[in-house]
């Protein structure tokens, strides 16, 4: 009988970080200060336990919709060259200390512009965040690899000119494009002409799809846009059936996303905060990580779900007893979805992640 992994096992792990928002990761305490020294008097409490009490609060809210609320006040503190650049660099940090190797930070830099910058600007200071975070963490002795996805807000009608932005910025650290915000109502059709663009330029992008909203989100992400990854992806369990023999039957978008191997980038924890999952346990993963769909685990908002790398991976160890070898695979998964170049991959999972895990299983 192995020893069950506990936190702190599971903490010494490399780990690789495909969906984490930035304005979803602040530390309360640097909302607070960063809210004083700009004077934002909108902060619902005013102390750091109060305010991570806040932000957890409203997170579990059963609705994607008002999982989104609170964003309003980290926004609010990511206006100015400054801030963009001290919570870029505090990321770095925050995921670094937590055994991330590699991570792709994503942002919708059109709303960081209230305070006058331009999108150029915004995308400038956050990536010196960035560049900076890793040269600290580096000089501690945690190397991790920080690359950004700008991401459009599907609601607004400014896909295109992100999707520029994207391209403007490829060589600077940007390895991708995304769209976010609340699905129903907004499908990623609106936005092909970005997702045109960027294929156009040989560059790559993944789509929130399948989280509030089900199937057909995906099946356009997919058929129609071209995605090369699924964020969140959790509703694709709807094109799934289990047979009376305990055996199961992929549908059409279900049998397309594992034959081209697409992957997943799930979140659960926030998935079950939103209500696209009822808890750990009856969340989808393990079911789709056992039919072999290329699963990766994430944190989405770290602020806003509570959570860590760490805690993402031991939540799912306690719900489906994982060992090391398959928080490997998920690691290894996420490795392979990356956006950066397949040597720039190869070399993190052949000299970083397998040795690594080599030694804790021993």
């Amino acid at each position: 009988m192995t020893t069950p992994l506990s936190p702190a096992l599971i903490k010494q792990a490399p780990k690789a970080l495909l969906h984490d928002h930035l304005d979803g990761g602040l530390r309360p305490a640097t909302v607070l200060d960063i809210a004083g020294q700009i004077g934002y008097d909108d902060l619902p409490v005013h102390d750091v336990d109060g305010l991570a009490r806040f932000f957890r609060t409203a997170a579990h809210s059963g609705s994607l919709v008002r999982y989104l609320e609170p964003f309003a006040h980290t926004v609010a503190v990511m206006q100015t060259p400054e801030s963009l650049h001290r919570v870029a660099f505090e990321c770095v940090e925050d995921l670094a200390a937590d055994n991330v190797v590699y991570a792709e930070v994503r942002f919708a830099p059109e709303l960081h512009i209230a305070g006058g910058l331009s999108l150029d600007a915004v995308v400038d200071a956050v990536l010196a965040g960035f560049v900076d975070g890793e040269k600290a963490a580096a000089a501690e002795g945690r190397p991790i690899v920080v690359r950004t996805l700008v991401t459009a807000m599907r609601h607004a009608a400014r896909s295109r000119e992100i999707a520029e932005l994207a391209i403007r910025f490829r060589d600077q650290g940007v390895v991708g494009f995304d769209i976010a915000g609340a699905e129903a109502g907004h499908p990623p059709t609106r936005h092909l002409d970005a997702f045109e663009y960027m294929r156009n330029n040989n560059a790559r992008f993944t789509i929130h799809a399948g989280e509030a909203f089900g199937l057909p989100s995906i099946h356009e992400a997919l058929a129609f846009c071209g995605a090369d990854r699924l964020g969140h992806g959790v509703r694709i369990v709807d094109d799934i059936t289990e047979n009376p023999d305990g055996t199961y039957t992929l549908g059409r978008v279900a049998n397309i996303v594992r034959d081209k191997r697409i992957p997943l980038e799930m979140c659960p924890s926030s998935n079950v905060q939103t209500g696209a999952a009822k808890s750990i346990a009856e969340h989808p993963f393990d079911l789709l990580a056992r039919l072999r769909f290329r699963v990766t685990v994430n944190t989405d908002n770290r602020l806003m779900s509570d959570t860590t790398m760490t805690d993402e991976m031991a939540r799912l160890v306690e719900a489906f007893g994982y060992g090391w070898s398959d928080l490997e695979r998920f690691t290894i998964n996420a490795m392979k979805s990356a956006f950066i170049h397949f040597d720039e991959r190869l070399a993190i999972i052949d000299e970083v992640i397998k040795p690594r895990y080599a030694v804790l299983i021993g």
